[in-house]
């Protein structure tokens, strides 16, 4: 059963957008500038620099202020990696300043690799560097970076070189004028995700190295044909998990999404399982329990969006189940409480007998909305932040009509970002929710009035340098005030991250004591 009332001509509309093949070159996805600015805060909350550090950073905080007011993006970009640096106990050079402008720009994040893949190095600002005459490049197929361990020391090794695809001269001093492209062979790449990396020399001198990941494929045009024609023939039930992987693509192509939003050596052959079992008369999720991701069609954005489901083993919609809606923090995605937090979410869901919906939010950095406040002076971070708070709001609706969920056991919570928009959401929709948690987060302490009836499960540390614990501390001082129930547990050297994983539980067990319209006797 579907949400949407228009959902023919929103898929037409939707399928028109994918046969418009760029003809000009796009940037892949940058990393947002928000989630730069909370990664340089935290890491100058962490090492809370003094003396000739505190001087310079003081100046380069007083540039990205006056960057900001001004709207240069780039410039931004450079200060926060200036900022960075310095933290990090390293200079401030003109390599580093050449290194960080350094961008690798393509049509195709995901690619065939049966046919030639062209890319181009790029500059996102102008370095101050001096260069007397033109550079080589040094380009290469790398193995995907395995991410260090959570809380290693030790850096992990570097990548192993998959292919060398060559050195290339005549790269111009200023690429923002002139791009260098590059054509380059991926035929006797084995399917997969790669870092493709470009190292740039001035006669032997290292300036810098630009790194993208990207997804080969062989036939990965006949494959998006085969799942369009699927999809067209399949029941509107799932439709969008069969289109779902073709509709990232192109948005990751277009430059909308980074491609570490989906895994495309996952995801499409996910697609072609649910189209295979259309094609014999079968619906791949009926009956399905466990961890699972569904895929459905926001209108309002002609996309597709993804969320991540855990149902419990024990379901076979008999009897009515509560659900938890996860909001993730700045830069994860629906995955975020089923791969991270030490994977203890869907455990804890299996053995309390929830369901779970972990959502995206529209964008890594959607930001839920902005609540009961004025909404953002900016029409694109507006838009962004509507559609977020949409895709919440759809995902709900939707498990709603395809589970049976007790309607009076419909919990919110989150972390950081997903903190600060569960006290964004909950005040904005105030009948919905039996209670809330929150984990490392903040919000506006005059919307508790709202949610007087609704219970809130409240974790912060005392040591995170990313959101001020005074964030929590303030909203559980008003909703005290109001005589709203609020457990809240302050953990004494908690940093923000370290302290999801070990409350789970506490917020599971606050959840199975309340429910809508009955206060309990459970202690703050």
């Amino acid at each position: 059963m579907r949400v949407m009332k228009n959902y023919r001509i929103a898929l037409s509309a939707a399928l028109a957008l994918w046969t418009l093949t760029p003809e000009v070159g796009l940037a892949q996805a940058l990393t947002s500038l928000s989630s730069l600015r909370v990664g340089y805060t935290t890491r100058k909350n962490t090492v809370k620099p003094e003396g000739e550090l505190k001087a310079a950073i003081d100046a380069v905080d007083r540039e990205i202020a006056e960057a900001a007011r001004l709207g240069k993006t780039a410039e931004l970009r450079r200060l926060f990696a200036k900022g960075t640096t310095l933290l990090a106990g390293r200079p401030w050079t003109d390599v580093a300043d050449y290194s960080n402008s350094l961008v690798i720009r393509t049509d195709r994040v995901v690619t065939d690799s049966s046919k030639p893949y062209t890319v181009r190095l790029e500059q996102i600002y102008s370095p101050s560097i001096q260069l007397e005459r033109s550079l080589k490049a040094h380009v290469e197929l790398r193995a995907r970076p395995v991410p260090a361990p959570a809380g290693s020391a030790v850096p992990p090794p570097p990548p192993q070189v998959v292919k060398d695809l060559g050195v290339f001269d005549g790269v111009g001093r200023d690429l923002r004028d002139t791009p260098f492209p590059f054509e380059l062979d991926l035929q006797e790449v084995a399917d997969g995700t790669y870092q493709l990396a470009v190292e740039v020399n001035d006669e032997g001198r290292a300036l810098g190295t630009a790194t993208l990941l990207v997804t080969a494929r062989k036939n990965l045009d006949a494959l998006v044909a085969r799942l369009e024609a699927d999809a067209k023939k399949a029941p509107l039930a799932v439709r969008d998990d069969i289109l779902y992987p073709v509709d990232r693509m192109k948005q990751v192509n277009r430059g909308r999404l980074e491609l570490r939003t989906f895994d495309p050596d996952k995801d499409f052959p996910a697609a072609e399982a649910v189209a295979a079992s259309a094609r014999s008369g079968k619906n791949a999720f009926t009956s399905k329990t466990g961890d699972f991701k569904r895929h459905y069609l926001l209108e309002s954005a002609a996309e597709i969006m993804p969320y991540r489901m855990y149902v419990p083993t024990t379901y076979n919609g008999t009897k009515a189940y509560p659900l938890i809606i996860a909001l993730h923090g700045l830069g994860g995605t629906e995955d975020a409480f089923f791969s991270n937090y030490d994977q203890k979410m869907p455990p804890l869901a299996e053995q309390h007998g929830y369901i779970v919906a972990g959502v995206l939010g529209y964008r890594v950095d959607g930001s839920y909305g902005w609540g009961l406040g004025n909404p953002p002076t900016d029409p694109a971070t507006r838009r962004v932040q509507e559609q977020s708070e949409r895709d919440v709001m759809q995902v709900l609706q939707i498990v709603r009509q395809q589970y049976k969920i007790d309607e009076n056991r419909i919990y919110l919570m989150g972390h950081s970002m997903g903190a600060i928009g569960t006290w964004k959401l909950a005040p904005k929709f105030p009948d919905i929710w039996a209670a809330i948690g929150t984990f490392a987060g903040s919000g506006a302490p005059d919307t508790l009035e709202r949610i007087k009836h609704v219970p809130e499960y409240v974790v912060h540390g005392d040591a995170d340098a990313t959101v001020n614990v005074q964030g929590s501390r303030v909203m559980v001082a008003k909703a005290k005030e109001l005589g709203i129930e609020v457990k809240y547990n302050e953990v004494p050297g908690g940093t923000h991250g370290g302290v999801v994983a070990p409350n789970l539980a506490g917020m599971f067990d606050f959840f199975d004591a309340h429910r809508k319209g009955a206060r309990t006797t459970s202690q703050p």
